[in-house]
């Protein structure tokens, strides 16, 4: 049986063909390529609240934030398009994938604000990686009001007492190519709070959505629930509701919110009027994206 078998197996041997050292190679499977969500949402801002996204890289984001009066002000004053209105200029840089800063100016207690916004983790869609995308945000705010008296006294007595400050982490998905969702939360610590029975910290779980009907048009909507009670005066949770528009290398966003304030600080801690009563607001964000290194990316 010997004599026959090795005789046999020499012969296979034979007629099998020489492999090379690349078709060895191709032999061993590689292992699928990430392929990450893009534009879960459409810019790094919603309404008020911040997304999960991130510029691209080298890219510079100028933006325009504009916030009428209340509608609840009546005829004569154009239900709040008269007066009364918030505006903040910003820029946004990111020079790689995963960092972005940016600085910007309010006019509404002419607050000064800088922030730092990281991606940790990006969304997969191919089978067994990553299902979320994952962002941290850290803000810092300088308020310039001046002759600002408590009991004939100057409110702000040290640099300090006009800082306040705002930490956030982000989780969201894109469940299609139609409907995104982010859950928020949020830290807003105020160093000089408005009474001695105030606290200085205030913790906001969050919600943001857009869904878009079609290529170019999304409905959005975000939601920051206040969890601690931190001050004696009555204060609201900020809602809106908005209408997104890409008309090229511009977002336009037009919205009805709650929140007169532009800054983390203020419209997560300071939201005064209610859409109970019709203390809403119509306004407007305009986002224009220059690439600095000659070709545009969305990511």
């Amino acid at each position: 049986m010997k004599k026959i078998i090795l005789p046999a197996i020499i012969l296979m041997g034979l007629q099998m063909p020489a492999q090379s050292p690349e078709d060895l190679l191709n032999l061993v499977k590689e292992p699928p390529k990430k392929e990450y969500a893009t534009a879960t949402f459409k810019t790094t801002r919603l309404i008020n609240f911040h997304t999960v996204e991130i510029l691209g890289r080298r890219s510079l984001d100028f933006r325009i934030s504009h916030r009428f009066g209340d509608f609840n002000s009546g005829a004569y004053n154009a239900w709040g398009i008269d007066g009364g209105a918030n505006i903040r200029l910003s820029l946004e840089y990111c020079h790689g994938s995963r960092l972005m800063v940016g600085i910007g100016r309010t006019s509404g207690k002419k607050i000064a604000d800088a922030f730092v916004k990281y991606r940790l983790l990006k969304q997969t869609t191919n089978g067994g990686g990553m299902p979320v995308s994952v962002t941290l945000f850290s803000g810092i705010y300088h308020t310039f009001l001046q002759h600002v008296t408590i009991n004939g006294e100057n409110k702000y007595q040290n640099i300090s007492d006009r800082l306040s400050y705002c930490n956030q982490i982000m989780i969201g998905r894109k469940f299609n190519q139609r409907f995104s969702l982010q859950l928020t939360a949020a830290m807003v610590h105020v160093n000089l709070v408005e009474s001695v029975f105030d606290k200085n910290d205030c913790f906001i779980a969050g919600v943001v959505t857009r869904y878009k009907f079609t290529k170019r048009q999304a409905i959005t909507l975000e939601y920051g629930h206040r969890i601690n009670k931190y001050s004696s005066t009555t204060y609201y949770d900020s809602f809106g509701i908005g209408y997104d528009l890409e008309t090229g290398g511009h977002v336009f966003q037009l919205h009805f919110t709650n929140s007169f304030g532009l800054t983390e600080d203020q419209y997560f801690m300071y939201t005064n009027t209610s859409w109970d009563n019709w203390g809403i607001r119509l306004g407007f964000n305009i986002s224009r994206v220059f690439s600095l290194q000659g070709k545009h990316q969305t990511e």
